[in-house]
């Protein structure tokens, strides 16, 4: 689960270091670092990110989420029966999967 709003407001409005709010929320200072420069980055200050959601900050912050399925999933079995053909490389199949689902990928 994202922390993007207890990050921002122990950031903005507790003004503690990102080191002591990584420890605090038992994540890294790499991720931190990261939720405050996009805040900052989108203009978001703690008097407008208290008003919201974790799913509107990570939208906001974030971009809209690729969930699940938003990708084709490659067929395994027909990739292995493939590569004991002669002259068939793992390369020629991830373009022919390419060539195919290209406009299914966002």
């Amino acid at each position: 689960m994202r922390m993007i709003k207890d990050v921002l407001r122990l950031k903005f409005d507790g003004g503690f270091s990102h080191d002591r709010i990584a420890a605090s929320l038992g994540i890294s200072k790499g991720v931190v670092t990261k939720y405050v420069g996009l805040a900052g980055a989108a203009g978001l200050h703690w008097a407008s990110a208290c008003d919201m959601d974790e799913g509107e900050l990570e939208r906001r912050l974030l971009g809209k989420s690729t969930g699940p399925g938003a990708y084709a999933q490659p067929d395994y079995g027909r990739i292995h029966q493939e590569l004991r053909r002669k002259g068939v490389t793992l390369t020629l199949l991830w373009e022919e999967y390419q060539a195919e689902f290209a406009d299914r990928q966002t």
